[in-house]
């Protein structure tokens, strides 16, 4: 089995890959701003939305937390990625909303723009860093 960045060559581990742990940092950092920087994931919030500006950049940010841990350990991995997957894909509207309109958020349209392919890569890397991997047998 070939060594990559988001599994052990021997299958799980208790101890999180170089790849896993960085993409958990990722998500705990990002979390960790939607809560010291509340205001500006609040404007970032799509129109429409059935919760409050607020209430959606606590909720989202809890989850990247929670996601961002539960990587970190293998019995909490499966469940982490699809919350964190359930979450790339309810957050998505937004960066499409700020991609529309990147004068509001101070970026510039490449940036905006430039970001949405991203998402997926994003959500491939979740999906690899969550997935069971099954120990082979001593014999094999």
């Amino acid at each position: 089995m070939p060594v990559t960045l988001l599994h052990s060559p021997r299958g799980e581990s208790a101890r999180p890959s170089p790849g896993v742990l960085l993409l958990a940092a990722l998500f705990v950092a990002a979390g960790t701003l939607h809560f010291v920087t509340p205001r500006f994931f609040d404007q970032i919030v799509s129109p429409g939305l059935p919760l409050s500006p607020r209430a959606a950049t606590l909720i989202s940010g809890a989850a990247e937390l929670a996601g961002g841990l539960g990587l970190l350990h293998p019995a909490t991995r499966p469940a982490a990625r699809w919350g964190l997957l359930a979450l790339l894909v309810a957050v998505f509207p937004a960066n499409i909303y700020m991609a529309q309109f990147p004068e509001r958020f101070h970026v510039s349209p490449a940036v905006a723009w430039g970001r949405l392919p991203l998402q997926p890569l994003l959500m491939w890397l979740v999906w690899r860093a969550g997935r069971t991997v099954h120990r082979r047998s001593q014999g094999q």
